[in-house]
């Protein structure tokens, strides 16, 4: 070989030397650095690799790496280089390495996002929404009805209960994190008219499958939710979360809100709710069989026959919305425990999106009629047994809600007329007494005579055979229906967007004036129906006013001036209200007047009344002992006059 030749190779060797040299210590990395652990500017040179970079310690064995430290951008991802090599600094000999990740044994599937697609299912009572984001029901139509806005538009709109803003899902644990199906796309597995299967798209292969399923004349929709890829000791931390917001479809919206809350019930106990006036949660403490999201008139209620269990996480929660949010009534959430005790099988569950109709509710045979607010203990009793049932039957005459109205006042009146004539006849026989009453005040004008002059009135009574409380008991027989009534026109399903006279709508307020601002505690306008309940009890207060009794005692206060405040407290009180209830004890005032003026007028005759009462005073043998409550009366009169001694 020459010399030339020997040249040529050494040149040439010098050359690979130099190129392996440079090659080994700069290797493509991201921007030069002295060192990779601490520059923070340092970029990922395969940005796709970056947004997928993968937990090193699970892709490459342990003992690989035990000398190696993780080059990490600042947004703690490893680095990789543009083959998606993850990169290493070696602590022994301080140089960079790049390693290929170890291969899981299954590898992942990737997911491509897929578009949204609406599910629309219908029967001849309800249509709703599914949507393949989340499998989930996005709106719920009630094809029967209709909102207040499109009933005065008169469009013929079905009634949108719930947007997409409600939203609900099942809780599960993947890769020992905690994942809800509501984030995931779900696809459509099976499709007809009124059913439908969606199955979730998930990587790691735990699936999550909804079944919805519609019959006619029904509004409910079957909700089945199975599982796929789950062991058992999954199931203990399986949930349903639900997060609702209802719409507003009524006229007046804190009229809704006032009445709208969470309902549910134990298994073994009644219903309850949480409060209505403000945010409120209950822990979930024992298998619950529903949960209903209700409003005015209609309701969401999620069903399980097999019951939602108690557990640590289980709670329902209510939340009042800000107030320049007129679109919905309130914030509804529920943590559910599904209750399931084998993973293979299928939860049961079941959704009513319909009206709170009190017979229709209690078809369920669980309970559920119990959402529809007719008052507590013996007012609900009336309600349920009595004043509903006679409601319904008058509605089905087809003369309309307002002659229904009064046809119940005028049959409630009849029903109670013995009791209105013991009450009335007592009332007028106080007074005829009233003259005899005002000679003892005169007798006795001294505020350290108010005992004795007490005690005459009171013997006066038992001589004349006059109770003053014979007034008061029939009264109290007539409150409870009065209270029952308070709470049955407001919760009447049939009663809405019922017109009569003015009231274009019975279960909401009328108007007859918008003012066009708000007057604290009245609002802004003028309901004519609370007016006329309002005057009429004026009228019954006066008409009535001279039969009542000044107060005999110091201090008492004196109840006619009272009874007159009542009336102007009720149009601030009313003026919001259902104008079904305003025209119903309007129309039951004013019929008590004319009673009481009927009777007076040719039942009662004041002489005889007077002849009877002299006749008492003239037979001391028929004078009545005293009663129990007189006894306790003037014991305390007693009592309270050896006091005022005492203090003297």
């Amino acid at each position: 070989m020459d010399r030339k030749s020997i040249l040529g190779l050494l040149i040439i060797g010098g050359i690979l030397l130099v190129f392996a040299y440079f090659n080994s210590s700069n290797t493509p990395t991201p921007a030069t650095s002295a060192s990779t652990t601490t520059d923070s500017t340092r970029t990922v040179i395969d940005t796709a690799n970056t947004a997928n970079a993968i937990d090193v310690e699970t892709l490459v064995a342990e003992e690989e790496i035990s000398h190696l430290i993780p080059v990490l951008n600042d947004e703690g991802k490893q680095l990789t280089n543009n083959v998606g090599e993850l990169q290493f600094q070696d602590t022994v000999t301080k140089l960079d390495t790049f390693i290929a990740p170890k291969p899981l044994v299954e590898p992942i599937e990737k997911i491509i996002a897929q578009p949204e697609e609406i599910i629309r299912l219908e029967n001849d009572l309800i249509a709703i929404d599914i949507s393949t984001k989340g499998g989930r029901i996005v709106n719920a139509f009630l094809k029967e009805f209709r909102t207040y806005t499109d009933y005065v538009d008169e469009k013929e709109a079905p009634l949108q209960l719930f947007d997409k803003t409600s939203t609900y899902g099942v809780e599960f644990f993947d890769n020992e994190k905690k994942k809800n199906a509501l984030n995931y796309d779900f696809e459509i597995t099976k499709k007809s008219d009124k059913s439908a299967q969606v199955t979730m798209l998930n990587p790691t292969g735990k699936k999550v499958i909804y079944t919805y399923t519609l019959e006619d004349g029904k509004y409910d929709v079957d909700f089945d939710i199975a599982f796929e890829g789950f062991s058992e000791k999954d199931a203990k931390d399986i949930n349903f979360l639900a997060d609702f917001k209802l719409l507003s479809t009524e006229k007046h919206l804190p009229s809704e809100q006032r009445v709208s809350t969470v309902f549910f019930k134990y298994a073994e106990g009644s219903y309850d709710y949480l409060s209505i006036g403000g945010d409120d949660e209950e822990i979930i403490e024992e298998t619950t069989q529903w949960v209903a999201f209700k409003q005015s008139y209609f309701a969401a209620i999620l069903m399980n026959k097999a019951g939602f269990k108690a557990s640590s996480d289980s709670k329902i929660e209510i939340l009042n919305l800000p107030e320049e949010d007129t679109t919905y009534i309130k914030e509804y959430k529920a943590n559910l425990d599904l209750g399931i005790t084998n993973i293979n099988n299928t939860v049961a569950l079941e959704w009513y999106f319909g009206p709170n109709d009190y017979d229709l509710l209690a078809t369920y045979e669980n309970g559920s009629e119990d959402i529809v607010d007719l008052g507590w203990g013996l007012f609900r009793w009336i309600n349920v047994w009595a004043m509903r049932p006679i409601f319904g039957w008058l509605m089905t005459w087809g003369l309309g809600a307002g002659i229904a109205i009064f046809l119940l006042t005028l049959f409630v009146k009849m029903i109670l007329s013995p009791v209105n004539y013991k009450m009335y006849k007592s009332s007028a026989m106080m007074k005829v007494l009233r003259p005899e009453i005002e000679k003892l005040a005169k007798k006795f004008p001294k505020k350290e005579d108010a005992m004795k002059k007490q005690q005459e009135t009171m013997a006066l009574y038992r001589e004349t055979g006059v109770s003053p409380m014979a007034g008061c008991v029939p009264m109290l027989i007539q409150m409870p229906i009065l209270f029952a009534i308070f709470r049955l026109f407001p919760a009447e399903l049939s009663l809405r967007q019922k017109n009569f006279l003015w009231a274009e709508d019975l279960s909401s307020y009328d108007s007859i004036l918008n003012l066009g601002f708000d007057i604290p505690f009245y609002g802004d306008h003028v309901s004519l129906f609370t007016l006329l309940m309002a005057g009429t009890t004026l009228l019954y207060t006066h008409y009535n006013s001279n039969n009542m009794q000044q107060p005999t005692m110091e201090g008492m206060p004196n109840m006619k001036y009272i009874m007159y405040i009542f009336p102007f407290l009720m149009i601030f009180f009313f003026n919001s209200y259902s104008s079904g209830l305003s025209y119903y004890y309007f129309i039951s005032t004013l019929m008590t007047i004319g009673i009481m003026w009927a009777i007076k007028k040719f039942m009662l005759d004041e002489d005889k009344i007077i002849a009877k009462i002299e006749a008492n005073r003239a037979n001391p043998t028929k004078k009545k002992g005293k009663s129990k409550f007189q006894q306790r009366l003037e014991e305390a009169q007693k009592l309270q006059a050896e006091r005022q001694k005492g203090k003297k």
